[in-house]
């Protein structure tokens, strides 16, 4: 079904990276061109960013053969940058790892597996209740008639703010309150 999505509400999500990185001025939002996905959550994330008056510059990158590149001056520009959930940025964060953590630029991810590998700090769902909704919604459409045409998107009830204490501690940022360590092991 359409209608759910795995994404935390992009919100939250600007709302993130202003807790995370309250002197920010500058935040890069580094996403692959060809994911449509990405470039929506990029738009909704530098709106709501732009309301906060920061300075939110997209920086899309083609493949992972210019990936580094697009990092790397993303990095040099930005305080910050955010990575919207992103199926080439997340089999590449080994290539962004290295361009921030010794520019000591935090990246804050779209979702927990891009936060193990280069983030600092995400919100993460359970894929057990977006199924579980994605099924009521299913109950709702075969058994209720529901149109699916004007059924409104769903996301994952629950969020759990988590963050990466090894990149954390690689940059030197206390882990706030309310968020849960990303358990890597």
């Amino acid at each position: 079904i359409s209608g759910t999505s795995d994404l935390a509400p992009l919100d939250k999500q600007a709302e993130m990276i202003t807790e995370w990185c309250p002197d920010a001025k500058t935040v890069g939002l580094l996403y692959c061109s060809g994911e449509a996905n990405s470039k929506y959550q990029v738009d909704v994330v530098k709106a709501e960013l732009e309301k906060k008056n920061i300075t939110a510059t997209p920086y899309p990158f083609t493949d992972s053969n210019d990936l580094a590149q697009i990092c790397t001056a993303a990095a040099d520009k930005c305080d910050a940058l955010y990575i919207p959930t992103d199926n080439t940025a997340a089999k590449n964060t080994g290539i962004v790892d290295n361009i921030c953590e010794p520019k000591k630029i935090p990246v804050i991810a779209g979702e927990e597996g891009l936060c193990v590998g280069c983030g600092i700090a995400t919100l993460s769902i359970s894929y057990y209740d977006l199924g579980y909704t994605t099924g009521k919604m299913a109950v709702s459409i075969l058994k209720d008639g529901a149109d699916i045409s004007t059924m409104p998107i769903q996301y994952a009830e629950k969020q759990t703010k988590k963050y990466n204490r090894q990149n954390c501690d690689a940059l030197g940022i206390a882990p706030l309150d309310g968020y849960v360590a990303i358990e890597t092991e």
